[in-house]
């Protein structure tokens, strides 16, 4: 087998490649360890708990054990099938803030700024949130929706915010990121709208695209130039040829093992496993991120929170509804309400998120807390601890360890804690005097430092956001992975587009990010000229070097 362009997994970023190089008349083989994304459980948003759990559609990894959180082995799911992760997450669609991206093009992402990637935000997207104005996107791939918010309690939320003194905000993806208001998901027609659905399915329409299932072990490199990908399908191995380049979007854990075992990496790290070195790259699997967040819960005083269909009839319900008529709560993931504040004054751009859920439940969907109750997903942003994905052996089919050191530095501790007092005072608002029971947890008793730290410890959990293992920067950078076009540093025909690449991590979920990058790279590897940097100028709170809020 044999394309232009080779790209290494059917992901958020893989499938906007496809698509584009495609579209613009490139043959491109997508090789897809995983399966079809065909069935209720990827396809009802209602089913999300589902498809992050199942063997079938997961790779299953786990962390190495976390010394800041007791040692705990947290899960990593990552897509195992075509969309990749955006078949098997929350649906939740953020593109961060305008400052996120600010920041990469100051730390060496030339061409990353807010004003050169808002183009592409705006290209990826048709949004049915109302009047697009200059900050959204009417035409592209990928419809952006918001739930109805029919259940008083998602007004609740927004109207406490409002109470406890924060800004309002009609569109977080738009001018104004700080505030509580409507959240926005990747669902059209009630259906999970992925990366396989906006791009991949049209894209293999074209002649030129072709998809394979096989298991990428190593990107062959030939004279200091990648010339294809060593496969293995059904216990054979075999090399699927790039007459131009290959393409890395295999995500932020398995692209870096990818590289290593291709002998790109730490040349101390590889000589371990016995890996001939082609490019020291010792940035390779470094500045490994991820938001972690905490389930801050509250009983209800009504019984109007998703609980009441917590049993096998109410699912089984909701999942005929859905079947029958593509609607009903099914049709939503049931984030439908959030908001992005500020920890403190001297902040200049929010740095706390939340998701709220009008039920009490794990994210995994395997425990429901105390009957009727609702809850908000809370988490700082921009962590200062960094981890790292090592080779565990050279045998391609071991998984990489994980360690994400979560917790490390001292800044987290005491943001997490913001979060939980901050949470407690909207939760106290009159707008939830009807609604507010008592606090399942933490709990009415955990009020001090130490206290809410042991909780933290305990209960914080991964918002499945891992990134940066790849990260972008200058050439002349010694832990910069790929440069500002996304080519990998010290190898010719190489290149990398996933959230591997990000610098640091951004405000909020990294879907939309990860798929604004295959929709840039996508032009950078064509070798045509980038979008017209936008002009728009985004909301920054006027208040916010003198007030929290």
């Amino acid at each position: 087998m044999e394309a232009d362009y080779v790209i290494v997994g059917a992901g958020s970023a893989g499938c906007a490649m496809a698509y584009r190089l495609a579209e613009a008349g490139r043959s491109v083989i997508v090789i897809e360890h995983g399966g079809s994304d065909a069935g209720p459980f990827i396809q009802m948003p209602g089913a999300l708990s589902y498809p992050m759990n199942m063997p079938m559609y997961d790779w299953g990894f786990r962390t190495e054990p976390e010394p800041h959180l007791g040692g705990r082995r947290l899960a990593t799911p990552r897509g195992k099938v075509i969309g990749g992760s955006s078949s098997i997450n929350g649906m939740v669609f953020v593109r961060g803030h305008a400052r996120d991206f600010d920041h990469w093009a100051d730390t060496g992402a030339a061409g990353w700024s807010y004003a050169d990637v808002l183009p592409y935000f705006r290209r990826m997207e048709t949004w049915h949130g109302g009047d697009a104005g200059e900050f959204r996107g009417t035409s592209g791939p990928l419809h952006v929706s918001r739930g109805p918010r029919t259940n008083p309690l998602f007004h609740a939320f927004v109207e406490a915010g409002r109470q406890a003194g924060y800004e309002v905000t009609s569109d977080y993806n738009g001018q104004k990121q700080e505030g509580f208001g409507p959240m926005e998901a990747t669902i059209y027609k009630g259906r999970r709208w992925s990366a396989a659905n906006a791009y991949l399915k049209p894209a293999l329409k074209r002649p030129n695209c072709t998809l394979t299932r096989a298991f990428a072990r190593r990107v062959v490199i030939e004279n200091g130039r990648a010339t294809g990908v060593e496969v293995e399908r059904g216990g054979a191995v075999s090399v699927i040829r790039a007459r131009a380049e290959v393409i890395l979007a295999a995500s932020s854990i398995n692209t870096p093992k990818i590289l290593m075992l291709s002998g790109i990496g730490s040349a101390a790290h590889l000589a371990e496993h016995g890996i001939p070195v082609v490019a020291d790259r010792p940035g390779v699997g470094a500045n490994l991120q991820d938001h972690l967040e905490i389930y801050m819960q509250y009983a209800s005083r009504q019984p109007i929170t998703l609980f009441r269909y917590w049993n096998l009839l109410g699912k089984a319900w909701v999942g005929a509804q859905w079947l029958l008529t593509g609607g009903g709560i099914g049709a939503s993931n049931q984030f439908e309400s959030c908001a992005f504040i500020r920890s403190d004054k001297g902040v200049d751009y929010p740095d706390i998120q939340y998701h709220f859920l009008p039920i009490a439940v794990r994210y995994d969907g395997k425990a429901a807390a105390e009957g009727h109750g609702f809850q908000a997903h809370v988490g700082p942003m921009r962590s200062k601890s960094r981890g790292a994905i090592t080779l565990a052996s050279a045998d391609p089919k071991q998984a990489p360890k994980i360690f994400f050191n979560y917790m490390s530095h001292p800044d987290d501790w005491s943001e997490f804690r913001k979060c939980v007092r901050l949470t407690r005072e909207i939760f106290a608002q009159d707008a939830f005097a009807p609604f507010v029971r008592h606090e399942i947890q933490p709990g009415a008793a955990v009020e001090s430092d130490d206290d809410i730290d042991a909780f933290i410890r305990e209960h914080a959990e991964s918002a499945y956001h891992p990134c940066g293992t790849a990260r972008m920067g200058r050439r002349d950078d010694a832990m910069a992975v790929v440069d500002p076009e996304c080519r990998v540093i010290g190898v010719e025909g190489l290149r990398v587009a996933d959230s591997s690449i990000f610098p640091r991590i951004t405000n909020g979920n990294l879907n939309g990010p990860s798929i604004m990058v295959g929709e840039k790279a996508a032009d950078h590897i064509l070798g045509r000229g980038m979008l017209s940097p936008a002009n728009s100028e985004p909301w920054l709170s006027p208040r916010w070097a003198a007030a929290q809020r």
